[in-house]
């Protein structure tokens, strides 16, 4: 993928307009749960003060829907930034270029939550205009708000010369080595609850794979296609022929369809529920399947072992839930071997996935795990995410 990088651009004493994410998870006392999207934009913003850039940062913040919400408010992040950065970090609830004037080069100004205004998740063009006459350059560093048309995250380009952040830069390589340019045999791991969330994605995937291992809830829809009884497991089952269709479509593409074919089912859903293993023909019609079994855990290693290319997204079974995230946590872990011993590329994001690997205690050996759910969606379903395409040479 060939892009704009931030790199390349002349900074010293220019304004640079950054797109972070700073929709950080919140306790109800305030104090931030994870401040790993901070910390992702710390790699850029320092970069840019030694280059003596003047830095203007824009984020959302939750759901606001164009209203001043003052519990909503980013002046929170503030203090926590400046002790981040070691310098002073400004804020204003105004969109004016004279709030930037008097700030020197190296300093942070960090924005009002963009969507106080509802001009932003429309991608309004004077809202676009107005942040773009604040700055000399745009900088998107934010992949999570990629896959929108919003005037802080894409809109702006049209008025600003565009740059991927390192951020940014460090995704969209990944991404690309995953997907767009892999080293083939390629093989995904897809989970999760429902088929209808996912149709997009699998049938992109069947046309760029060669193997695609389906887990999670959605695996009973494609075993109840199949003729399989699943008893009271979850199952979307009117989408059986759609179910087909796809397998139809993998075949055709010469994708390997690979469904459980022995199981974990319980009559219960709880935790440490009495649960037993049982093959496809065996499920009784008060269990519910919830977990993939050892012999499939064995197949999927022999299937990761004939791969060079990894990309994971949704769990296995009900990980949430002891011991039903046996297969995920397994799975999950031999991927990881393969990454250190003979260099696989394995890239996993979306949904539930940064849970499931952090549960797993891999989240930190895969070759990268991407944080951006809707933006790592769109990108496997093939889609286009305005705020990559305005990067693009």
């Amino acid at each position: 993928m060939d892009f704009k990088r931030l790199e390349t651009a002349e900074l010293t004493g220019k304004r640079v307009i950054v797109r972070v994410d700073f929709n950080v998870p919140r306790h109800p006392d305030g104090k931030i749960a994870d401040e790993t999207r901070i910390d992702a934009a710390l790699p850029t913003l320092k970069y840019l003060k030694d280059k003596g850039a003047k830095i203007i940062l824009l984020s959302h913040f939750g759901r606001p829907k164009g209203a001043r919400v003052p519990e909503m408010s980013l002046d929170f992040i503030q203090p926590i930034l400046a002790d981040k950065l070691a310098c002073d970090v400004s804020f204003s609830d105004k969109i004016e270029a004279a709030s930037v004037e008097h700030l020197p080069d190296g300093g942070v100004l960090l924005l009002e939550n963009t969507r106080f205004d509802a001009r932003e998740t429309a991608g309004d063009e004077e809202l676009a205009k107005a942040y773009a006459a604040m700055g000399d350059i745009f900088v998107q560093d934010a992949f999570s708000t990629a896959h929108r048309a919003h005037a802080s995250s894409a809109v702006i380009a049209k008025f600003l010369p565009a740059y991927a952040g390192l951020a940014m830069e460090r995704e969209l390589d990944h991404l690309s080595l995953a997907l767009d340019n892999p080293k083939a045999p390629v093989m995904a791991v897809v989970g999760g609850a429902k088929v209808s969330t996912k149709i997009d994605l699998l049938n992109n995937l069947v046309k760029k794979l060669d193997r695609l291992a389906i887990g999670g809830g959605m695996a009973n829809t494609f075993l109840a296609a199949l003729g399989h009884n699943v008893g009271k497991s979850l199952c979307e089952h009117d989408l059986k022929p759609l179910a087909l269709e796809i397998m139809e479509s993998a075949k055709a593409e010469n994708c390997e369809i690979i469904l459980p074919f022995d199981l974990v089912v319980a009559k219960t859903f709880k935790a440490h529920a009495e649960s037993r293993v049982c093959d496809l023909e065996s499920v009784k019609p008060d269990e519910m399947i919830l977990d993939a079994g050892p012999e499939t855990v064995n197949l999927l290693a022999d299937a990761i072992d004939s791969s060079n290319t990894l990309i994971w997204n949704g769990p296995l079974g009900a990980f949430e839930i002891t011991p039903f995230d046996t297969s995920t946590v397994e799975a999950a872990k031999y991927a990881v071997s393969r990454v250190q011993s003979v260099g696989l590329v394995a890239v996993a994001g979306g949904g539930d996935t940064v849970s499931a690997m952090k549960h797993a205690g891999v989240a930190n050996d895969l070759t990268f795990i991407s944080t951006a759910g809707g933006a790592f969606l769109e990108w496997m379903e093939g889609k286009t995410l305005p705020g990559v395409e305005i990067l693009l040479k």
